[in-house]
Order: structure tokens, then C-alpha cells, then sequence
């Protein structure tokens, strides 16, 4: 793994469902091809547990009549005539959809850049067992730790190769390589578990098997003796892999679908004061070797760089050419492809990073909690309330004093984006990225 998507002719066969729906009567369609794949290998206490492979070439034909749409699903052994037919005929009994239809042709990808989004470099099954098993002896060569919760290594390709009838037709594969390991410190009802990984587009960028095993065993060690903290108000800092969370929450807010759907507890705000002014948050599908990045978006529209948010202000929703219609705008290139249907999804989205150090605002407090991981479905995406299970570190007079787990944290996403503090250590390898953050004002439920 990894080898080469043949995209010439998935780009035949999706050009050829696209002319069929056009000689079954469809006044406009749009044709696609999906396809993966991926290697996995999965060990645990020195042996292999499985080894997994798997491919898929998934087509979908979308059709329109008027205002009329329907989608069908094909194979690369469907006929393109019965299946245009099929889907014609399906969206003549539909009910009409006023905001449906394809993206402008002023707004569809004149060029196709190349992102730098594939390695061809082949790694065997053999030598992802062998990072699987490097990255678990190193975690459990850690002291303290008792246990392994097992580790992985995976590698595969995508593509998609996308065509509509106003001459659209464009195509890009991406691979991804990553690693993961998961170790358990203690015995008995003191165990802890924490976990480390790393996935990259390129293999020659991940993290070594070492480092990420070492990583998880140490993580897991420092949550050794854990306790509650008590009941009150809080200013909490959230470690990276948790503030990623904060930022999905934020890029759900300013959803487009959502915000049209008034699902969304931003929905009135755009052009005013969503966040603090240190913040400003980016989206940009056409970022080199970007986790998410594209160069056209499942409409085959070419998006740029955005600031969705600048100073604190909100400056976008993101969109997809149907929301965009239902909110009276113009799409910016963030419809996703899901199966048959398109929505709005964002990209490579960053919180920016701020000038302050993490050490620094763990300096700056008397008392905290710094969040290392966080559980439960407490965040209501409709009114913002936020309630999670948390577990980390408490801070006392500028250092991490000990481990705390059991507890609850609490507030309202529109007031923690209004607090919000970022670090400096953003890392832009995740689609979702974001800096350590400290937020004022939340409520710990304790002892």
C-alpha cells in the first residue's frame, strides 16, 4: 500500500452516466465515483490480532428535472441508460426542492492544482505490523505502565472523480498514513488509560512508532492517582487534542445547513461579535498536504481561503451551493459529497494561534483545571449549552499539581467562545486544528 487510483476510467464511466441522464430527459445532472483503499493491521501484547484490507468504488448519479431531484447508487457493472432512466423517473415523482440544482458554472474550478495530497510509497502489511508492534513495546516499556490497550498502523489511497453536465469534470487522490498505540498504567481500580497517534498524508511525515508509544505509556502514568476537584467556578485550559473539540463545535455553528435549518445557536450572528477579539479562525481547502484539503469541493466548485471569523467577528457560514440558495447567498466551495447528497462541511479549519505560550497561561493562574480529555454527548448545538465529563490536571500557583478525573464541566458555547485565550502551539496537521486554549468562567461539578 498505497496504489494509484486508476481515475481515467472511473472519469469515463461517471462522464457516461452523466450523458445518459441528459438523453433520459434530466434537464441537469451530476455524476461521481468514490473509491478507497486501506491496509490496517491491529496488534496487542507483542502478536497480531488482525490484519485488514479493504477497497470500494462507490458511483452515484444525482438528476434534475426542474426543481426536481433524485439520486441513485451504481456499480461499475450498472448500465448507464437503465440507471438514468431509473433516477429520471424518480425525480419526476419527487417533490420540487427550490434551492436545488448545480453549482453556477461561474463558480465551478477552472484548474485543478496539484496539493501535493499523494505518496506512492508502498508500505506492506509487514512493515505495519512492525510499526504497530515498535510503537506498543515502547509504550509499555514505560514505568508504571502495566498494560496495552493495543496499537495499530494503516495505510490506504482515495479518490474522487466528480462530472456534471455543465462540463465539469475533474478528479484527485489522496493518501493517509497513521499510527496509534493505547497503554494502561496501575492495576485494579487505579488503572488509567491514555492513548497517543499520529496520521499524515505523507509517510515520511508521521510521528515515529517510538515516540508515540513513549508518548501514550507517560500519558498514562501521569493520570495515575487521580482525584475529583471541588464544586465552583473554574478557568479551564484545554489541551490541543481536546481544544480541536471546540473548534468542530465552532465550524457546526457556522454551518450553513444548520444555520438555514435555525439549528444553530449563531444563527443571527452573522457580522457581529461571536468570539474574542484575539480569536480569528481559517478555512482553506486548498492548503498543501492539508488534511482535508481538495482543489474543488463535491460540486466541483474551487474554494479559497477564508477567515470565518476575524477579531472575534463572524465573516462566513460555510456553504454548500443548495444552503447557500436557502440563505439567499452564493456558495464558497464547502459542499461535501455524502453518498448521493451535498452538504456544507468545513475544511482545514483553524482556531489562529494567539502569542502566549501554553507554559505561559498555565503560569498565569492561581488555580485551574487544565483538560486533557473530555466524554459524553453534553453539547446542544441548538441553544449552545455545554456539559461534558472531563478529566486532567488541576493547576495550583502556575503548575500542574495533580491528576483530577470524575468531574464535570459546564457553561454555554456562545460565552466560552467570548472567553477564549489561544496558545501559540497550533499544529496544523488535523483537519479540525486548534491551539491549547484557556477559557474563563466554566462551572466544575466535583466533590
Amino acid at each position: 500500500m498505497t496504489e494509484i487510483v486508476d481515475t481515467s476510467r472511473l472519469a469515463d464511466r461517471v462522464a457516461a452516466l452523466v450523458d445518459a441522464a441528459r438523453r433520459a430527459g434530466a434537464d441537469a445532472a451530476d455524476a461521481v465515483a468514490v473509491v478507497g483503499r486501506s491496509t490496517n493491521v491491529s496488534v496487542r501484547l507483542g502478536k497480531v490480532e488482525a490484519t485488514e484490507s479493504s477497497e470500494s468504488d462507490d458511483l452515484s448519479l444525482r438528476v434534475f428535472v426542474g426543481r426536481r431531484v433524485a439520486s441513485v447508487s451504481a456499480n461499475a457493472a450498472s448500465d448507464p441508460d437503465t440507471l438514468a432512466r431509473r433516477a429520471v423517473d424518480m425525480a419526476r415523482a419527487s417533490p420540487e426542492d427550490p434551492f436545488q440544482g448545480l453549482a453556477d458554472r461561474a463558480h465551478l474550478a477552472k484548474t485543478v492544482p496539484d496539493l501535493d495530497l499523494f505518496d506512492p510509497t508502498i508500505v506492506s502489511s509487514e512493515r505495519l505490523r512492525d510499526d504497530a508492534l515498535a510503537a506498543e513495546e515502547a509504550a509499555r516499556a514505560v514505568p508504571g505502565v502495566t498494560n496495552s490497550g493495543g496499537s495499530s498502523a494503516s495505510a490506504g489511497v482515495g479518490g474522487l472523480v466528480l462530472a456534471t453536465s455543465a462540463g465539469f469534470l475533474g478528479s484527485y487522490v489522496a493518501s493517509r498514513f497513521s499510527r496509534s498505540v493505547s497503554a494502561v498504567a496501575g492495576e485494579g481500580t487505579g488503572m488509567e488509560r491514555d492513548y497517543d497517534f499520529s496520521s499524515r498524508l505523507h509517510y515520511s511525515d508521521l510521528d515515529s512508532p517510538e515516540s508515540i508509544g513513549r508518548k501514550a505509556g507517560e500519558r498514562a502514568v501521569r493520570r495515575l492517582g487521580a482525584r475529583k476537584a471541588r464544586t465552583g467556578p473554574v478557568t479551564v485550559i484545554f489541551d490541543p487534542r481536546v481544544a480541536r473539540g471546540i473548534a468542530g463545535h465552532l465550524a457546526g455553528a457556522i454551518n450553513g445547513a444548520s444555520v438555514a435549518r435555525k439549528t444553530s445557536f449563531l444563527r443571527d450572528m452573522m457580522g457581529k461579535q461571536v468570539a474574542s477579539a484575539a480569536i480569528t479562525v481559517s478555512d482553506e481547502p486548498r492548503r498543501p498536504r492539508g488534511q482535508s484539503s481538495r482543489p474543488f469541493d463535491g460540486e466541483g466548485v474551487a474554494g479559497e481561503r477564508l477567515l470565518m471569523v476575524e477579531g472575534g467577528v463572524l465573516r462566513h457560514w460555510l456553504l454548500s451551493t443548495s444552503a447557500a440558495r436557502e440563505l439567499g447567498l452564493e456558495t464558497n466551495g464547502r459542499g461535501v459529497r455524502a453518498s448521493s447528497s451535498v452538504s456544507p462541511s468545513s475544511t482545514n479549519f483553524a482556531i489562529e494561534p494567539g502569542t502566549a505560550s501554553p507554559a505561559d497561561l498555565i503560569a498565569s493562574l492561581p488555580a485551574g483545571f487544565y483538560v486533557t480529555e473530555v466524554f459524553g454527548q453534553g453539547v446542544n448545538m441548538v441553544t449552545g449549552e455545554y456539559s461534558r465529563g472531563a478529566s486532567g490536571f488541576w493547576i495550583e500557583k502556575g503548575e500542574l499539581a495533580y491528576p483530577v478525573s470524575e468531574v464535570t464541566i459546564a457553561s454555554n458555547l456562545k460565552d466560552m467562545f467570548l472567553r477564549l485565550t489561544p496558545a501559540n502551539d497550533l499544529d496544523r496537521n488535523f483537519g479540525t486544528a486548534a491551539p491549547t486554549l484557556l477559557i474563563e468562567g466554566m462551572t466544575l461539578a466535583g466533590s
